[in-house]
């Protein structure tokens, strides 16, 4: 095995730990949360982190399909993120 190549595998190895840290921290927060506005940001920080941890999957498996699933993913949560905070500030979704 090369340099190269173990190189990559630790920094893989360490992007993982890092992303699912912080996809738990996240977690505390959605639970401990004191007001809604943080639980909306810890919603909307783990759908960040759980992009990040799929296109690092697809990294370190070599193929390109987790980059697409990313990329619905980001604009799913990104609908849902808009979609919760209109509901809670407003009382409705759709006017």
């Amino acid at each position: 095995m090369s340099f190269a190549t173990s190189f990559m595998s630790g920094a893989l190895t360490i992007a993982f730990v890092i992303a699912a840290l912080g996809q738990i921290m996240c977690m505390i927060r959605l639970v401990i949360g004191p007001s809604t506005g943080d639980r909306i940001l810890a919603l909307d920080t783990m759908v960040v982190n759980a992009i990040g941890l799929i296109v690092l999957l697809g990294i370190a498996q070599g193929t390109t399909i987790y980059f697409e699933v990313s990329m619905m993913i980001a604009m799913l949560g990104f609908v849902s993120t808009v979609a919760y905070a209109r509901f809670v500030l407003r009382g409705d979704i759709i006017e």
